[in-house]
């Protein structure tokens, strides 16, 4: 499998747009391509958050997206990674990991204290897999990952 992890620029929105309407069923939200597409764009356009996208043979399968937070108590900055999803076909590939691994190292890079997440009760699966990376469960649903 060619796999290419990398920064979107504005000009995925469109692709990261599909994706990001799917994610957002898988959290029992009304499908809304057009303003998921809307979201997106505004974001990447306004350089809001980063988003790290999983591209395989010229098509988007997978992203995560980071917005920039900040620590009073450690006077730092901090990222929270707000979402992240991969295609249903495209599970079990490493590509979740691939998007993590992403995300870590562009906190390292931007001089970040720490990133922080937050996921479902019932997403098992992604628990098992932000344990398995070296995440720290804080609460239910929150897990921090310390830089």
């Amino acid at each position: 499998m060619s796999l290419l992890i990398r920064k979107a620029s504005p000009s995925d929105a469109n692709a990261i747009a599909e994706l990001f309407d799917a994610y957002r069923v898988w959290y029992h939200q009304s499908a809304d391509l057009s303003k998921a597409r809307q979201f997106i764009s505004d974001r990447l356009e306004n350089e809001e958050s980063v988003i790290f996208v999983a591209e395989h043979d010229g098509r988007l399968v997978g992203f995560t997206q980071l917005y920039p937070i900040f620590s009073s108590v450690s006077m730092s900055k901090a990222w929270l990674l707000n979402d992240l999803f991969v295609a249903a076909n495209e599970r079990g590939k490493g590509i979740a990991s691939n998007l993590l691994n992403a995300a870590r190292q562009h906190g390292c890079e931007t001089g970040s204290k720490w990133l922080m997440l937050q996921t479902s009760c019932d997403n098992l699966a992604a628990q098992a897999l932000y344990e398995k990376t070296g995440w720290r469960r804080e609460t239910d649903q929150f897990y921090m990952l310390d830089l």
